[in-house]
């Protein structure tokens, strides 16, 4: 079939990807160039262990005075605040134990095939070298301040992660640029990252094309439909492209299309900061998270990226790099020896929804139209994966992974 993919983040290549492997002909639709929103600015994390939602259990009790703080982890500017209210509320609502539980289940079917979900892709386009697997470790001043996210690590065990205790002594000798700051660790070994999640992006989408794909250069306004059968898509200025079947990738822009294909989905973007040091001195060889802070540190074939900031603003309110400024501040707190004397800044469109669970499925009102949004934080993680259950589900074959968490009708009941 000729099969249109809405979006070149790294959802869209890897499905784009994965329908190219079952013979069928794609057409990328996106105005930019692929792996240049999220897909280029995000932390790098291919992490299987990232399986826990953004909302814990007990969150409800920080909000406050992380919304009191305009540079805090998680803010909402005031006149975007009606807006992101009752997505907020929603999001609480599915912090509780129990929800957790279920969500952390579901991520982690689908976070667990990571490496085996981007092995072929990566093998076939010669990018096998932009996917490392060298662990991660999750740093903590003292062994008593982790167990404040001991619940949280508890359950990853339970759901099969495995975390091994870093002492003090050890963990200097893994990395001796924790020095000083961090004095107890957990090491998720299975874990990995990419040195430029952009390049790897752009070497997949550059094999697609290369095996036959498209790349056509428009925003998509609408769908051309004949009963339950997308026909074509409408593009701005241009003629409507005739396909047997769309996929809708599109990131924090998928929603209006969603909608279209009978998907109401609270989708919202959680605007996300990054700051790169091109100058770092620093040696380490984990990606390394520091809960404490709420900063994620990976070293990056362009430098150290430091990242690890929510803002609520929606897709059309400028950046607020003072935001970013936070970011480099905690990094030299955290490395007083970091050379810092050449940074950049950048501010992206996480696409989430409020039970941090992706959109994976066929779309409720066609017959030929399937989604894959939503990713939030672990759009790298999961955008492998992610693309080969949609593959599977235009191929009509049985999925790998239990899709039925990430339905696209499961907020039906909110509107």
């Amino acid at each position: 079939m000729h099969i249109a993919v809405v979006g070149t983040g790294i959802v869209g290549v890897c499905t784009a990807a994965w329908l190219q492997r079952d013979g069928h002909r794609v057409s990328f639709v996106d105005p930019r160039d692929a792996g240049e929103a999220c897909s280029f600015g995000n932390a790098g994390s291919l992490s299987p262990s990232a399986c826990l939602p953004v909302g814990m259990p007990g969150m409800w009790k920080q909000v406050p005075k992380w919304l009191a703080d305009p540079l805090g982890p998680l803010t909402v500017r005031w006149a975007y605040l009606p807006r992101a209210l009752p997505w907020l509320l929603r999001f609480l609502r599915h912090s509780s134990r129990d929800e957790v539980v279920r969500i952390a289940t579901a991520m982690r079917q689908l976070l667990v095939p990571i490496f085996d979900s981007y092995g072929p892709l990566v093998e076939h386009a010669g990018a096998a070298h932009l996917v490392r697997r060298s662990g991660c470790l999750y740093v903590y001043s003292s062994q008593q301040a982790a167990a404040r996210w001991a619940w949280g690590m508890k359950l990853r065990r339970s759901l099969g992660v495995e975390l091994r205790e870093v002492g003090q002594d050890e963990l200097e000798a893994m990395e001796p640029d924790l020095r000083g700051a961090f004095r107890f660790g957990l090491l998720a070994p299975e874990n990995g990252s990419t040195p430029d999640p952009s390049a790897l992006v752009k070497a997949l989408h550059a094999q697609c094309l290369r095996d036959g794909a498209e790349h056509v250069r428009a925003t998509v306004q609408g769908f051309d439909r004949q009963g339950r059968r997308v026909r074509a898509l409408r593009l701005a200025g241009g003629e409507p492209l005739a396909v047997d079947g769309v996929v809708v990738a599109a990131g924090a822009w998928s929603g209006p299309l969603a909608r279209q294909l009978g998907a109401r989905v609270p989708l919202e973007t959680q605007r996300g900061y990054h700051v790169t040091v091109g100058s770092s001195n620093l040696g380490l060889r984990h990606t390394v998270m520091a809960l404490e802070h709420n900063l994620m540190v990976n070293p990056m074939a362009m430098g150290l990226r430091l990242a690890g900031s929510v803002e609520f603003a929606g897709l059309r309110a400028p950046p607020q790099y003072a935001r970013a400024d936070v970011l480099l501040h905690k990094g030299r707190q955290l490395f007083p020896h970091l050379d810092t004397s050449r940074t950049t800044q950048w501010m992206g469109h996480r696409p989430c929804l409020p039970d941090s669970l992706p959109v994976i499925g066929a779309a409720p009102a066609v017959d030929n139209a399937w989604l894959g949004f939503g990713h939030g934080h672990v759009g790298m993680c999961g955008g492998a994966s992610t693309g080969r259950e949609l593959a599977a589900l235009v191929a009509g074959r049985a999925p790998q992974v239990d899709l039925q968490p990430f339905r696209p009708q499961r907020f039906s009941g909110l509107f």
